[in-house]
Protein backbone atom coordinates (compact mmCIF):
# COMPACT_ATOMS: atom_id res chain seq x y z
CA UNK A 1 0.00 0.00 0.00
CA UNK A 2 1.36 3.36 -0.99
CA UNK A 3 2.52 5.58 1.89
CA UNK A 4 0.72 8.90 2.03
CA UNK A 5 2.49 11.98 3.27
CA UNK A 6 2.26 15.77 2.94
CA UNK A 7 5.21 17.79 1.84
CA UNK A 8 5.36 21.20 3.55
CA UNK A 9 6.53 24.05 1.40
CA UNK A 10 8.71 26.72 3.08
CA UNK A 11 8.38 30.49 2.65
CA UNK A 12 9.74 31.98 -0.50
CA UNK A 13 12.06 34.95 -0.12
CA UNK A 14 9.36 37.32 -1.35
CA UNK A 15 6.83 35.97 1.16
CA UNK A 16 9.36 36.31 3.96
CA UNK A 17 10.08 39.92 3.01
CA UNK A 18 6.35 40.68 2.96
CA UNK A 19 5.92 39.23 6.47
CA UNK A 20 8.90 41.24 7.75
CA UNK A 21 7.46 44.39 6.17
CA UNK A 22 4.08 43.80 7.82
CA UNK A 23 5.75 43.27 11.22
CA UNK A 24 7.76 46.47 10.75
CA UNK A 25 4.60 48.43 9.94
CA UNK A 26 2.84 47.03 13.02
CA UNK A 27 5.79 47.95 15.23
CA UNK A 28 5.83 51.42 13.67
CA UNK A 29 2.16 51.83 14.54
CA UNK A 30 2.60 50.42 18.03
CA UNK A 31 5.58 52.50 19.18
CA UNK A 32 3.81 55.90 19.21
CA UNK A 33 0.98 54.34 21.19
CA UNK A 34 3.45 52.91 23.72
CA UNK A 35 5.18 56.30 23.98
CA UNK A 36 1.84 58.04 24.57
CA UNK A 37 0.94 55.58 27.31
CA UNK A 38 4.35 56.04 28.90
CA UNK A 39 4.07 59.84 28.79
CA UNK A 40 0.54 59.70 30.21
CA UNK A 41 1.83 57.60 33.11
CA UNK A 42 4.72 60.02 33.69
CA UNK A 43 2.36 62.99 33.60
CA UNK A 44 0.05 61.29 36.10
CA UNK A 45 3.00 60.60 38.42
CA UNK A 46 4.15 64.20 38.09
CA UNK A 47 0.65 65.46 38.83
CA UNK A 48 0.50 63.25 41.91
CA UNK A 49 3.80 64.70 43.15
CA UNK A 50 2.39 68.21 42.90
CA UNK A 51 -0.71 67.10 44.80
CA UNK A 52 1.55 65.65 47.49
CA UNK A 53 3.33 68.99 47.79
CA UNK A 54 0.01 70.78 48.13
CA UNK A 55 -1.11 68.28 50.77
CA UNK A 56 2.21 68.71 52.60
CA UNK A 57 1.68 72.48 52.77
CA UNK A 58 -1.88 71.95 54.06
CA UNK A 59 -0.66 69.56 56.76
CA UNK A 60 2.15 71.94 57.70
CA UNK A 61 -0.40 74.72 58.06
CA UNK A 62 -2.63 72.53 60.23
CA UNK A 63 0.35 71.75 62.46
CA UNK A 64 1.50 75.37 62.72
CA UNK A 65 -1.74 77.30 63.22
CA UNK A 66 -2.46 78.11 59.54
CA UNK A 67 1.09 79.38 58.94
CA UNK A 68 2.56 78.76 55.50
CA UNK A 69 6.09 77.35 55.28
CA UNK A 70 8.81 79.84 54.40
CA UNK A 71 10.63 79.64 51.09
CA UNK A 72 13.83 79.78 53.14
CA UNK A 73 14.16 79.09 56.86
CA UNK A 74 17.00 80.55 58.90
CA UNK A 75 18.72 80.30 62.26
CA UNK A 76 18.17 84.07 62.47
CA UNK A 77 14.38 83.74 62.14
CA UNK A 78 13.34 80.76 64.30
CA UNK A 79 9.63 81.37 63.70
CA UNK A 80 10.08 79.77 60.29
CA UNK A 81 12.42 76.96 61.39
CA UNK A 82 15.65 77.34 63.33
CA UNK A 83 17.90 75.99 60.58
CA UNK A 84 19.24 76.93 57.15
CA UNK A 85 17.07 75.17 54.60
CA UNK A 86 14.64 75.81 51.77
CA UNK A 87 10.97 74.87 51.72
CA UNK A 88 11.61 71.38 50.32
CA UNK A 89 13.63 70.61 53.45
CA UNK A 90 10.87 72.02 55.66
CA UNK A 91 8.21 69.85 54.01
CA UNK A 92 10.10 66.55 54.44
CA UNK A 93 8.17 65.45 57.56
CA UNK A 94 4.92 65.98 55.66
CA UNK A 95 5.84 63.68 52.76
CA UNK A 96 6.84 60.79 55.05
CA UNK A 97 10.52 61.75 55.17
CA UNK A 98 10.82 62.50 58.90
CA UNK A 99 14.11 60.60 59.27
CA UNK A 100 15.72 62.54 56.44
CA UNK A 101 14.47 65.78 57.97
CA UNK A 102 15.94 64.79 61.34
CA UNK A 103 19.28 64.07 59.67
CA UNK A 104 19.21 67.43 57.87
CA UNK A 105 18.44 69.61 60.89
CA UNK A 106 20.91 67.74 63.09
CA UNK A 107 23.29 70.42 61.84
CA UNK A 108 21.15 73.56 61.83
CA UNK A 109 23.69 75.69 59.99
CA UNK A 110 24.46 73.05 57.33
CA UNK A 111 21.25 71.14 56.58
CA UNK A 112 22.46 70.12 53.13
CA UNK A 113 25.18 67.98 54.73
CA UNK A 114 23.07 67.11 57.78
CA UNK A 115 24.83 64.89 60.25
CA UNK A 116 27.15 63.54 57.56
CA UNK A 117 25.68 60.05 57.63
CA UNK A 118 23.73 60.16 55.43
CA UNK A 119 24.58 63.43 53.72
CA UNK A 120 21.27 65.15 53.01
CA UNK A 121 22.03 66.51 49.55
CA UNK A 122 22.95 63.05 48.28
CA UNK A 123 19.53 61.54 49.06
CA UNK A 124 16.91 60.97 46.37
CA UNK A 125 13.41 62.20 47.25
CA UNK A 126 11.09 60.64 44.66
CA UNK A 127 8.24 63.04 45.43
CA UNK A 128 10.47 65.86 44.20
CA UNK A 129 11.26 64.26 40.82
CA UNK A 130 9.08 64.23 37.69
CA UNK A 131 9.67 61.07 35.59
CA UNK A 132 9.63 63.21 32.42
CA UNK A 133 12.46 65.46 33.62
CA UNK A 134 15.32 64.28 31.40
CA UNK A 135 17.77 66.59 33.21
CA UNK A 136 17.42 64.38 36.28
CA UNK A 137 19.44 61.15 36.26
CA UNK A 138 18.72 58.70 39.09
CA UNK A 139 17.86 61.67 41.28
CA UNK A 140 20.90 63.75 40.31
CA UNK A 141 20.58 67.18 38.80
CA UNK A 142 22.39 66.79 35.47
CA UNK A 143 25.03 69.49 36.15
CA UNK A 144 25.50 68.31 39.77
CA UNK A 145 26.03 64.56 39.46
CA UNK A 146 27.75 63.18 42.60
CA UNK A 147 27.25 66.51 44.38
CA UNK A 148 23.53 67.36 44.72
CA UNK A 149 20.26 65.57 44.05
CA UNK A 150 17.78 67.61 42.01
CA UNK A 151 14.16 68.69 42.15
CA UNK A 152 11.67 68.96 39.29
CA UNK A 153 9.49 71.49 41.11
CA UNK A 154 9.92 75.03 42.35
CA UNK A 155 8.02 76.92 45.04
CA UNK A 156 6.35 80.23 44.24
CA UNK A 157 8.45 83.02 45.73
CA UNK A 158 5.50 85.40 45.47
CA UNK A 159 3.57 83.22 47.91
CA UNK A 160 6.19 81.70 50.19
CA UNK A 161 9.01 84.21 50.25
CA UNK A 162 8.28 87.92 49.77
CA UNK A 163 9.04 88.96 53.39
CA UNK A 164 12.61 89.29 54.64
CA UNK A 165 12.06 87.94 58.14
CA UNK A 166 15.54 88.12 59.60
CA UNK A 167 18.94 86.75 58.64
CA UNK A 168 18.47 84.67 55.45
CA UNK A 169 14.75 83.92 55.79
CA UNK A 170 12.37 84.55 52.89
CA UNK A 171 8.97 84.21 54.55
CA UNK A 172 5.32 84.36 53.44
CA UNK A 173 3.13 87.44 53.83
CA UNK A 174 -0.11 85.47 54.25
CA UNK A 175 -1.29 82.31 55.93
CA UNK A 176 -3.29 79.58 54.24
CA UNK A 177 -6.58 81.04 55.36
CA UNK A 178 -6.17 84.62 54.16
CA UNK A 179 -4.64 84.44 50.69
CA UNK A 180 -6.52 87.38 49.12
CA UNK A 181 -7.02 85.87 45.65
CA UNK A 182 -8.00 82.50 47.10
CA UNK A 183 -6.29 79.12 47.18
CA UNK A 184 -7.86 77.96 43.90
CA UNK A 185 -6.43 80.97 42.01
CA UNK A 186 -2.87 80.94 43.32
CA UNK A 187 0.03 78.77 42.15
CA UNK A 188 1.98 77.14 44.98
CA UNK A 189 4.40 74.99 42.98
CA UNK A 190 5.29 74.56 39.31
CA UNK A 191 7.38 72.21 37.23
CA UNK A 192 11.03 73.00 36.55
CA UNK A 193 13.99 71.14 35.10
CA UNK A 194 16.56 69.84 37.59
CA UNK A 195 19.30 71.25 35.39
CA UNK A 196 19.04 74.41 33.34
CA UNK A 197 20.91 77.17 31.47
CA UNK A 198 23.06 74.54 29.77
CA UNK A 199 24.34 73.32 33.13
CA UNK A 200 25.09 76.64 34.80
CA UNK A 201 21.94 76.52 36.98
CA UNK A 202 19.31 74.12 38.26
CA UNK A 203 17.02 73.17 41.10
CA UNK A 204 18.48 71.30 44.08
CA UNK A 205 15.99 70.11 46.69
CA UNK A 206 18.37 70.44 49.67
CA UNK A 207 19.75 73.85 48.70
CA UNK A 208 19.68 76.40 51.56
CA UNK A 209 18.13 79.35 49.73
CA UNK A 210 18.36 82.44 47.54
CA UNK A 211 20.96 84.17 49.73
CA UNK A 212 23.42 81.41 48.82
CA UNK A 213 22.44 81.40 45.15
CA UNK A 214 19.20 82.02 43.26
CA UNK A 215 20.72 79.84 40.56
CA UNK A 216 20.29 76.58 42.48
CA UNK A 217 17.32 77.28 44.76
CA UNK A 218 14.12 75.37 43.79
CA UNK A 219 12.04 78.50 43.24
CA UNK A 220 9.76 79.94 40.54
CA UNK A 221 8.42 83.48 40.02
CA UNK A 222 11.56 84.70 41.77
CA UNK A 223 11.10 88.46 41.46
CA UNK A 224 13.56 89.03 44.28
CA UNK A 225 16.37 87.93 41.96
CA UNK A 226 14.92 88.60 38.51
CA UNK A 227 12.41 91.42 38.88
CA UNK A 228 10.24 91.98 35.83
CA UNK A 229 6.59 92.60 35.14
CA UNK A 230 3.86 90.91 33.14
CA UNK A 231 5.51 88.61 30.59
CA UNK A 232 9.11 89.38 31.56
CA UNK A 233 11.81 88.48 34.06
CA UNK A 234 10.48 86.25 36.82
CA UNK A 235 7.08 86.23 35.11
CA UNK A 236 8.20 85.12 31.65
CA UNK A 237 5.81 82.66 30.04
CA UNK A 238 6.56 78.97 30.63
CA UNK A 239 8.79 76.96 28.32
CA UNK A 240 7.26 73.87 26.73
CA UNK A 241 9.75 71.03 26.20
CA UNK A 242 12.84 73.24 25.90
CA UNK A 243 16.19 71.56 25.34
CA UNK A 244 18.73 71.42 28.13
CA UNK A 245 20.65 74.26 26.49
CA UNK A 246 17.56 76.42 25.88
CA UNK A 247 16.09 76.02 29.36
CA UNK A 248 16.13 79.30 31.33
CA UNK A 249 16.30 79.28 35.11
CA UNK A 250 13.96 82.27 35.51
CA UNK A 251 11.18 80.45 33.61
CA UNK A 252 8.91 77.58 34.50
CA UNK A 253 9.43 74.64 32.12
CA UNK A 254 8.24 71.10 31.52
CA UNK A 255 9.17 68.10 29.39
CA UNK A 256 5.51 67.09 28.99
CA UNK A 257 3.92 67.37 25.57
CA UNK A 258 2.01 70.63 25.20
CA UNK A 259 1.61 71.58 28.83
CA UNK A 260 3.26 72.60 32.08
CA UNK A 261 1.79 71.30 35.33
CA UNK A 262 1.22 73.64 38.27
CA UNK A 263 -0.04 72.87 41.76
CA UNK A 264 -2.58 75.32 43.16
CA UNK A 265 -2.97 76.12 46.83
CA UNK A 266 -6.28 74.29 47.09
CA UNK A 267 -4.42 71.05 46.33
CA UNK A 268 -5.55 70.78 42.71
CA UNK A 269 -3.21 70.44 39.72
CA UNK A 270 -3.70 72.22 36.41
CA UNK A 271 -2.08 71.76 33.01
CA UNK A 272 -1.11 75.12 31.51
CA UNK A 273 -0.89 75.23 27.71
CA UNK A 274 0.73 77.63 25.25
CA UNK A 275 -2.59 79.45 24.87
CA UNK A 276 -2.16 81.13 28.26
CA UNK A 277 -1.63 84.89 28.11
CA UNK A 278 1.12 86.77 29.93
CA UNK A 279 -1.46 88.56 32.11
CA UNK A 280 -3.18 85.34 33.21
CA UNK A 281 0.15 83.67 33.95
CA UNK A 282 1.25 86.67 36.01
CA UNK A 283 -2.04 86.82 37.92
CA UNK A 284 -1.91 83.12 38.78
CA UNK A 285 1.50 83.67 40.37
CA UNK A 286 0.28 86.55 42.52
CA UNK A 287 -1.60 85.79 45.73
CA UNK A 288 -3.02 89.32 46.02
CA UNK A 289 -3.21 91.18 42.70
CA UNK A 290 -7.02 91.07 42.65
CA UNK A 291 -7.22 90.29 38.93
CA UNK A 292 -9.57 87.48 37.83
CA UNK A 293 -7.85 84.75 35.86
CA UNK A 294 -8.58 84.85 32.12
CA UNK A 295 -10.61 82.33 30.14
CA UNK A 296 -7.32 80.85 28.89
CA UNK A 297 -6.55 79.57 32.42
Amino acid sequence: MARLFTKWRGFTLIELLVVIAIIAILIGLLLPAVQKVREAAARMSCSNNLKQLGLAVANYSTTYSSQLPALTSSTGAPTWGNYQGCILVTLLPFIEQQNLYNAAVANTGDTWDGNGNPTTRLQTVKTYICPSDFTNTNGWSQPQINSWKGASYGANQQLFGTVRAGSNADAPQFNIGNIPDGTSNTIGFAETYSGCNNGSCGNLWAYPGIDWSWCWTPVVFNARSWGGGVGSGAYSLPQFQPTYAACLKQNVQSAHTGQVLVGLMDGSVRGVTASITAQTWYSASQPADGTPLGSNW
